[in-house]
Order: structure tokens, then C-alpha cells, then sequence
């Protein structure tokens, strides 16, 4: 934690205080800080153990977020007025589809996923992590989480196209293409293997960035972490919208991209963009089929013009 914080708010706390005793004593002698710093700041004192208030935390805020994520879609799911955006006409998950995925990705977190979050914070901090306050300016939060998305992208991209190989596939990648029509909820709908594996693009990119750099912090960690969610859950969602992020951004992946994916079990093995599919000619789908065959047309013209 910050030195100046410290050095003025412990040696009035005691081990029976409450989390908001603490609060209280921050916000006394550090009037500089952003209540939202000055939240994090007590959160840390309080806990008295920096590993477990971090592993605590990002437990905590990665099953909200992912599930409080998902909770719309399972609404959207049971609307009928939100069919024509449906990119898989009439194919919807049944309730119990829904809570059966559930229970197994909740599962998974608590047994796959808890040990690994236990171990980011002294693995992070040994790399230069910073978790104190203040916080870094929005400017360099963005601009950090902007190229988190793209290391990201390609270690998915590589990972995502090799578990498709035979072998792989059968014994690792398989398990998450049990919804050829995937929904929000599935979105972590995996084996363990292939959890760790593509997960280690989310959580392994800020910590080689901060390895190299040594300028990260964990709120814009946490950000990406959330933003990433976010991007997974939609691009498993099953719907298009007019608003939906790829319409402003034509190299944006988005959930058109990636249930095609799951349509037809090839192709479009990027996560966020789709720069590599497109590049490498992975690309999956009726366009990307029709320009292949143009393609091949044109050539075999050009070879007989010869």
C-alpha cells in the first residue's frame, strides 16, 4: 500500500475495528483520495492480509460480474420480441440447459479457477504489480487494457485453432461445443485444461506487460478482467443487434463472429477482432465460403488466360 496512507491511518486502528472504522480514518487524514480510493484503501487495512484481501476480491468480482452479466441474456433468451435478432433462428436454450451450464462453470470456478486467483497476487506483485493508492490516470488505464485486448486476442487466436487439432479437440475443446447454438452462461462452459489455457491470455498478458514495464496496476487489471468478461459472454450471447459493438467497429469480432464458430465447429478462432481469421483465412461463414470460391474462380481464369 501507499506509504502515505499507511503512515497515517494505522497506528490508530486496532485488530477489532470494523471495515468502516477503517473507512472513517482514511477519509480523515487522506481528504486527497477519491472515494473510491479511499474504499480500496480501507479494504486493504482492514483485511490486514494483502493476499487474501486481493484473492477475495477478485473471486468475488469475477462471479458477480460473470454471472450478473449472464442474467440478461437468460431474460433475452425467454423473450420472444428479441427473436429476429437471434443469429440462430428458433434454436434458444431451455431453462435446464441454462442451470445445468451454470452449476458446471460455478463449479469450475471454485475448483479450477480459486486456486490460480489465490496465487495472482503474490505471483503480480513479485512481477512489479502496484495495488495502492492513488490510482493510475483513465488515459493510461485505457490505453494499457487497449493492448491487453489485442495480446489477448492472439494467444486466443493460436491456443483457439490449436485445440481444434483431432486429438485436441476430442479430449480438451470438445466439452465447449456442446451448444452448437451457444448462449452468456456458456461462455466458460469448458474443460479445465482449456480454462487454464486461454486463460492464461487474460491474466498472463498484463503480467508480462508489467514484468518488462513495471508499471501496472490492479484496478486496471480488474477492469480488463471486466471488460473481458463482458466481451466473452456477448460473443456467446447468440444475438446481433443494431447497437451491437461490431457495427461501429468493423474489425470487432462480436457474437455474429463466433457463433458461426459454434454453427459449424471451424473458422473464427479469434476472440475480440478479427484481424487473424481474416488475415490467415480462417474466416467461417456463407461470405467468407463465397469469397474463397471467387477467389479460386479468379484464379483458375487467370491460369487458363495464360
Amino acid at each position: 500500500m501507499a506509504t502515505a496512507v499507511l503512515n497515517a491511518t494505522v497506528a490508530g486502528l486496532s485488530s477489532t475495528d470494523t471495515y468502516f472504522t477503517v473507512l472513517e480514518e482514511v477519509s480523515k487524514y487522506n481528504v486527497q483520495l477519491s472515494y473510491a480510493e479511499k474504499l480500496w484503501a480501507a479494504w486493504y487495512l482492514w483485511m490486514q492480509n494483502d493476499t487474501l484481501a486481493t484473492g477475495l476480491m477478485s473471486f468475488f468480482m469475477h462471479e458477480i460480474v460473470y454471472f450478473g452479466r449472464s442474467i440478461p441474456w437468460m431474460v433475452i433468451d425467454a423473450l420472444p420480441m428479441f427473436n429476429k435478432y437471434k443469429l440462430q433462428k428458433g434454436k434458444r436454450p431451455t431453462w435446464k440447459e441454462q442451470f445445468e451450464c451454470a452449476g458446471l462453470v460455478l463449479l469450475s470456478h471454485c475448483t479450477v479457477e480459486l486456486p490460480q486467483i489465490w496465487l495472482f497476487h503474490p505471483i503480480a506483485t513479485y512481477f512489479g504489480l502496484d495495488y495502492g493508492v492513488p490510482f493510475p490516470p483513465l488515459w493510461k488505464m485505457a490505453f494499457q487494457i487497449c493492448i491487453f485486448f489485442v495480446m489477448e486476442d492472439a494467444w486466443h487466436y493460436w491456443f483457439h485453432r490449436a485445440l481444434h487439432y483431432g486429438p485436441l479437440y476430442k479430449a480438451i475443446h470438445k466439452i465447449h461445443h456442446t451448444y452448437s447454438a451457444p448462449f452468456g452462461l456458456a461462455a466458460e462452459y469448458a474443460s479445465p485444461i482449456e480454462v487454464m489455457l486461454l486463460g492464461i491470455g487474460t491474466v498472463g498478458s498484463p503480467i508480462l506487460w508489467v514484468s518488462f514495464t513495471k508499471d501496472l496496476h490492479l484496478v486496471t487489471m480488474y477492469i480488463w478482467i471486466v471488460l473481458r468478461l463482458f466481451q466473452a459472454i456477448d460473443a456467446h450471447s447468440g444475438y446481433d443487434f443494431p447497437f451491437s459493438l461490431r457495427h461501429f467497429l468493423p474489425f470487432w469480432a462480436g457474437a455474429d463472429h463466433h457463433d458461426v464458430h459454434h454453427e459449424r465447429f471451424i473458422g473464427n478462432y479469434a476472440s475480440s477482432f478479427r484481424w487473424w481469421d481474416y488475415c490467415l483465412d480462417t474466416e467461417a461463414g456463407e461470405v467468407a465460403a463465397k469469397a474463397r470460391r471467387e477467389k479460386k474462380l479468379a484464379a483458375i481464369k487467370a491460369k487458363k488466360a495464360q
